[in-house]
Order: C-alpha cells, then structure tokens, then sequence
C-alpha cells in the first residue's frame, strides 16, 4: 500500500520525466498508465493470496502452495518506462520476490527514479533492505543485462520490450514471462457499427502516440462499410494517404537498413510524422491511413 501511495504522489513527476527522457508520448496519457499500474493493479491484488496456502481441496485432501521465486531480473521498456517499474514492483512486494530492474537504455533515468521512489517508500514501511535494485545507466548496460539472463542466482525473467529482447529472455534457459512488441490487426465486418467503431480505433491508436502495444496497427474493413469508415475517420481528424503519400510516410518511417520502425517517429504525433514526410494535412491530424 505505501509503495501505492508514493506513485500516486508521483504519477504526474514520473510521467513527465519518461516523455522528456524518451521524447515519446503524451504525459497525460502517461499519468493514466502510471494509474492503472498503481492504484488499479493495488485494488486488484490486495485480496489475492499469493504466499503459502493459497487453496484447499478438502475432498481430495490436498492444498496448493505458493512460494516465491527469488530473484527476478526485471527489463522495463521505452514505450512504458514508469508504469512497468510501478507494475513490477508491486507484483514482487505482493508475492516476497526481490526485483533488479534493467530499464531500457533510452529510458534508464526515469526507470530507475521510479524504482528508487517506489523502494524508498517500501522500506519505510518496512520492507527487507534490497528487496528492489536497479542497473545504473551506462554503455555496459545491456552486456550487464545479458550477464544477468544467465546469473546462477537469478531465478525469473520478467521481460517486456523489444522482439531481440523478449526473445533473448525466452533462450536464456531461465524462466520467463515475455510481453514483445505488438502488432495488432483489427477487422471491421460488414454489421460493424461504423460510427463507434471508428470512434473506438481512433481513441485507442492515438493513445500516447501509439505506444501501447494493444493499439490498432493494421484495419481489415469488409468493402460494405469501407466507404462510410473512410468518411468518418475523415471527418474526425484522421489523413487518408493517397498511394504516393503512403510511399513518403514509409520511406519517412521505415530504416532502410534494419527494415524496422525507425525510432526517430516511434511515439510522435501524426503531424510531426506527415511534415517529416512532405506531406499536408490540417495542423490537428489524428492519424495518418496508409
């Protein structure tokens, strides 16, 4: 609960810190996760049993036990740098696990200011001193990362960021919990309701630019409704791209040598990302259709 609190305190402070740090994002859509991570997960787990007997079966004369893992090796990424840390710590404190957080190296500062307030404020209330640590920033930060993968004493890794990562976590031979990047698909079918549909996609990508892994990537519309979600997505802000358009943004987006995102626009709003691009569009464009 004291963990809880000190986020609280902090949601606005951690938020700022990670828009200014990865220069991603939107810090009001970044205090709302920083909620969801604090006080939304606190109100979840609070009730959960999660050390010792934490089920009976009397019928067949047996208990389930829980136990905690040990020491858990804890990589926080760039899209999600202080609601990861508060989600993780949280977790460890209700299940008696100790945490070493490796942020994400464009994200270290505020990774790991998060983590020291959220220890802090577990320590004063009691908790055992180092049950939290975290990798300093610095060159060698993902060689100490990829040492700690294969550490005898790390017991679990808790793995959220990029696709080389998780996957990397998932080959250590250790335990893993991976969460990659997303790639999400959505199909809008014929008896779709076009309107809050439309509405529903255009909340959810331009939450924090895109960042969240759950936001919409690729549309799949039935050619039914094509037409009017077309005109929709127009009418509420949003650019559709002629063919040459889609050519600019991709050129403007995409590295030619890795053939990933480039990370220059990961995060930024579709305005910056069109005038990179040469293209025009009103100066508050949601989204760019391609």
């Amino acid at each position: 609960k004291a963990m809880t609190l000190a986020a609280l305190e902090n949601v606005h402070v951690f938020a700022q810190m990670a828009c200014e740090e990865t220069r991603m994002g939107q810090v009001e859509d970044k205090m709302l996760k920083n909620f969801v991570a604090s006080e939304f997960l606190y109100n979840q787990i609070k009730d959960k049993r999660t050390v010792g007997i934490i089920k009976e079966f009397p019928d067949d004369n047996m208990v389930e036990i829980a136990e905690p893992m040990g020491v858990i090796l804890a990589l926080s990424p760039v899209t999600n740098p202080t609601s990861t840390i508060i989600f993780k710590s949280l977790c460890a404190a209700k299940t008696r696990n100790t945490l070493i957080f490796s942020p994400h190296l464009m994200a270290a500062n505020c990774s790991n200011y998060a983590a020291k307030v959220l220890y802090d404020a577990a320590i004063a209330a009691g908790a055992p001193k180092g049950f939290i640590s975290w990798v300093e920033k610095s060159p060698r930060l993902r060689k100490e990362t990829e040492l700690m993968m294969v550490h005898p004493d790390v017991d679990l890794i808790f793995a959220t960021g990029g696709t080389q990562m998780v996957k990397a976590a998932h080959s250590s031979g250790k335990p893993a919990i991976g969460v990659g990047a997303g790639n999400t698909p959505v199909y809008m079918p014929k008896a779709a309701v076009v309107e809050s549909a439309v509405t529903d996609i255009i909340i959810s990508k331009t939450f924090d630019n895109g960042t969240e892994c759950p936001s919409e990537q690729t549309l799949v519309i039935d050619r039914e409704v094509l037409e009017p979600a077309l005109a929709l997505f127009k009418k509420l802000g949003c650019h559709v791209c002629t063919q040459e358009e889609v050519e600019k943004v991709q050129a403007t987006v995409i590295d030619p040598r890795t053939k990933g995102m480039n990370y220059k626009f990961v995060g930024q709003p579709a305005k910056i990302i069109a005038d990179a691009a040469g293209i025009e569009t009103d100066e508050h464009v949601k989204i760019l259709l391609c």
